[in-house]
Formats: structure tokens, C-alpha cells, sequence
């Protein structure tokens, strides 16, 4: 599947472990962060929403590829399934072209 590139801005789900400060009432469901800072494609910043709607700043933040699983557990960001989708469709388009159909 094409990667997905990080910018400033775009919306993705936390997933925290034990230590995540907020409140987090469900804990087998993501919460809502914003891309605050990127340091690579699989790096950033993020200002995560706990299920409150408070906000905490959590750093150093792993982004999962579009392809990568989840490991249980683990804290770490993915992709929404939706942008997961557009990813795809623009991996065949693309695809598409370039073979000259």
C-alpha cells in the first residue's frame, strides 16, 4: 500500500498504554490526536483528545505505516481507516496511469 506522509495538521488515532495521562474511558477504542510536530514518516508530536475532550501533549509518538499492525498494548498512532482507503485508491489510479490504461 503507498505510505502515507505526515504533515502538521493531520488527524490520526492514539492509541496509549498504562501511562497516558487523561481519561480514557474505553480503553479498547483510540482516541483523537492532531499531528503537532514531524520528525520522520514513522515519528511525531501529537496533541491527543482524551474521551473527556481534554487535550495532552504526548512526544515521540510512533506512526504506524498504513500497512502496519497494531501490536495490542502498544502506544502508538495509525492512520484512520478512511484515510487508510484513500491511500489505496490513489496507489491504483496511480498504477493505472502508469501502465497506460
Amino acid at each position: 500500500m503507498a505510505s502515507i506522509e505526515p504533515t502538521v495538521g493531520r488527524v490520526v488515532l492514539f492509541w496509549p498504554d498504562q501511562n497516558f495521562p487523561g481519561a480514557h474511558h474505553d480503553t479498547g477504542k483510540p482516541l483523537a490526536a492532531i499531528v503537532a510536530h514531524v520528525f520522520d514518516p514513522t515519528l511525531v508530536n501529537l496533541t491527543v483528545f482524551d474521551s473527556s475532550g481534554y487535550s495532552f501533549a504526548q512526544g515521540n509518538v510512533t506512526l504506524l505505516a498504513a500497512d502496519q499492525a497494531r501490536e495490542p498494548g502498544r502506544r502508538c498512532a495509525e492512520w484512520m481507516p478512511y484515510q487508510k482507503g484513500q491511500a489505496a485508491k490513489t496507489e491504483q489510479l496511480e498504477k493505472k496511469i502508469a501502465g497506460g490504461a
